[in-house]
């Protein structure tokens, strides 16, 4: 095979049917955000001092919304009605989609690893996925293909890790969203074999020795580079180690997309822009002190993402302006792979 074919488009049966799980799962999103929110915890009457109120509770947080009366007992019924509404499309929406999956792994689109896809799924129910963490690794990859209508080739995917980078731009609206006891603890409710691989390390291990790496930015200030930044209050919690030059891909535009897991259930990812993606795999490409077969893996990435740029991704403009951030000689170096990019729609 031609290294440098690195993609190939969906089929059309495969595209019809990933347009349609696209849709169902935006709008199961959509019923859960409003469940999580228009709709959390109860509403319910109290006597107090002779007198019937209407209370609505949160959690551990209750407030009184009034005296009884028409205007009270119309919010109480619009609650009580709308919840009701709200959990029978989640329930419906739900079925849908699980009985989309079979045909998805059928057609070939289950994808993402699944303890990947069950992790994202946790992160995303707590509000952390995208404005606190985002995927920088070689698992963004899945992001850009199905962004694009294609698949790259599996050498390209091959992983047995998952790079969260963290944001501490965020960090104390991180620390106060994660329940105890931290991301530890969320990892070993998804799969109790996980474990720190060392107390106050950046990476937890499970059982099948997948790793869950959590990488952040270094301090432009040599002085104030610590080993590692606690994520949470949690003394058992994983820590971010500093990464040079991550800050290219923590401070670029967050990149979206619904993607599906390899038994056919969807996802969101949110991973860093995949321009920023391909600079940073080009400078890792050429760091003497990377293995040269990480390097070779690094520019392949590279490569590959720079093929969707120049292609079905060739709406995402590579101007100055948005790339402000990068080093003008990494810009032109990515402008240089993109140009080069062979015009691919191969079938394999």
């Amino acid at each position: 095979m031609d290294n440098r074919i690195f993609f190939r488009d969906l089929s059309s049966e495969q595209a019809r049917q990933f347009v349609d799980v696209r849709q169902i799962f935006g709008a199961l999103r959509d019923a859960e955000i409003e469940a999580r929110h228009r709709f959390a915890g109860t509403m319910a009457w109290k006597t107090v001092s002779g007198g019937e109120y209407l209370y609505r509770r949160r959690g551990p947080t209750e407030r009184s919304l009034g005296r009884r009366s028409a205007e009270t007992e119309k919010a109480e019924t619009a609650f009580r009605n709308g919840k009701a509404r709200n959990a029978a499309l989640i329930k419906g929406l739900r079925r849908r989609i699980e009985g989309m999956a079979p045909v998805n792994v059928a057609l070939g689109l289950g994808r993402v690893p699944n303890v990947v896809a069950r992790i994202m799924r946790r992160l995303d129910t707590l509000g952390l996925l995208g404005p606190h963490v985002a995927v920088v690794g070689t698992n963004a990859l899945f992001a850009y293909e199905t962004s694009a209508g294609a698949q790259f080739r599996s050498d390209l995917l091959a992983t047995t890790d998952v790079d969260f980078a963290l944001d501490v731009r965020r960090h104390l609206g991180l620390a106060s969203a994660l329940p105890a006891p931290g991301l530890v603890g969320v990892l070993q409710k998804i799969d109790p074999s996980f474990q720190m691989s060392r107390p106050g390390g950046f990476r937890a291990v499970n059982k099948d020795g997948f790793m869950v790496d959590l990488i952040t930015t270094a301090p432009k200030d040599v002085l104030r580079r610590t080993s590692a930044r606690r994520l949470s209050n949690y003394a058992e919690d994983i820590s971010a180690v500093e990464v040079v030059k991550l800050h290219w891909l923590i401070h670029a535009p967050r990149f979206e997309a619904v993607a599906i897991a390899q038994n056919g259930l969807p996802l969101r990812l949110s991973v860093a822009d995949p321009r920023f993606f391909a600079a940073h795999k080009l400078w890792l490409s050429e760091r003497d002190d990377r293995a040269p077969e990480q390097r070779g893996r690094d520019r392949q990435q590279a490569l590959a993402v720079a093929t969707l740029l120049a292609g079905p991704l060739s709406n995402l403009a590579l101007g100055d302006a948005v790339l402000a951030q990068l080093p003008v000689p990494l810009r032109e170096e990515l402008h240089r792979a993109v140009a080069a990019a062979p015009v691919q729609r191969p079938i394999w």
